[in-house]
């Protein structure tokens, strides 16, 4: 290849290089600003292929989606003065790209330091005027919308960023104070245990005085009707035992005579000095006793 060959190549390929120098492509999802010499030329530039001049010109892209950033955990005071340490987040988006990079010079680490330090001027006021149970549970959506509307306003006409939303992902008691508070919660539940006990030791000896009593009624009434049921049947024997006697009242005599020798005469040791001719001795006198006592 000649002189002229290396030359024309030479030139073509730089001509390649320029236009390629010259032109970019915006995502969907950015949008760019064309600083010239420094200073800012032309803004919010739409998604596509665009031109600019080599070398001269320089194209700075800003992600427009929405973003997050996690704010680092703060202490904040209730309006009772308690201390509550509070992890929050931030959504938010470039809204306006010029306005955006005039507020923070295109550098998203300081866009991030803006919005922290009005989130945390915030949450700040807004814990300052709550009692702890109305940010832990009872007003803590009102406090988000209501903190995300005032930065949002500020935000936006002084940076080009849209907070689209503020929500707090943690609130915990500092280490000393959720050692207080975790002693007082074990104290008042051992009180509410102890209060439960003694209710169940009461309706316990209750119970089982309850239990005494019937049992004591139970067996009285028992012993009673067995006293009854006894009576009745000595009456009856007594009745049978009557008429059977009245029927007979020699043998009746001589059979209680009988079992009067037998209790008498049981043991061989005892000695009885008495008159043979006692009436306790008429059937031992009597020829047919005679014969049966031998």
């Amino acid at each position: 290849m000649g002189p002229k060959g290396v030359v024309g190549l030479a030139g073509a390929l730089i001509v390649v290089l320029l236009v390629l120098s010259s032109v970019f492509i915006i995502p969907e999802t950015h949008r760019g600003v064309m600083l010239r010499f420094g200073e800012l030329v032309e803004t919010d530039i739409q998604a596509g292929i665009h031109f600019k001049v080599p070398v001269i010109d320089q194209v700075r892209e800003f992600d427009i989606r929405v973003l997050t950033m996690d704010l680092p955990s703060r202490q904040y005071l209730t309006v009772e003065k308690k201390p509550l340490d509070v992890t929050s987040y931030i959504a938010w988006k470039i809204r306006d790209v010029d306005q955006f990079y005039r507020a923070t010079g295109g550098d998203e680490f300081r866009a991030q330091s803006l919005l922290l330090s009005r989130v945390d001027n915030g949450l700040r006021d807004e814990f300052g005027v709550r009692t702890m149970h109305e940010v832990v549970s009872g007003q803590r959506d009102e406090l988000m919308h209501t903190l995300r509307d005032r930065v949002n306003e500020t935000s936006v006409t002084e940076f080009g960023i849209d907070v689209k939303d503020i929500r707090v992902k943690a609130i915990e008691f500092p280490g000393q104070v959720s050692e207080n508070v975790y002693r007082r919660m074990a104290t008042e539940r051992e009180k509410l245990a102890q209060e439960f006990r003694s209710r169940g030791r009461e309706l316990a000896e209750g119970i089982r005085a309850d239990a005494d009593r019937q049992k004591t009624v139970t067996l009285a009434e028992a012993f009673a009707s067995s006293e009854t049921t006894r009576g009745e049947g000595d009456g009856e024997a007594a009745r049978i035992y009557a008429d059977a006697y009245g029927s007979n009242p020699e043998f009746y005599s001589f059979y209680r005579s009988l079992q009067a020798y037998r209790n008498t005469f049981s043991n061989k040791d005892d000695i009885m000095v008495i008159d043979s001719n006692s009436e306790f001795m008429k059937f031992l006198n009597d020829s047919k006793g005679a014969n049966v006592a031998q």
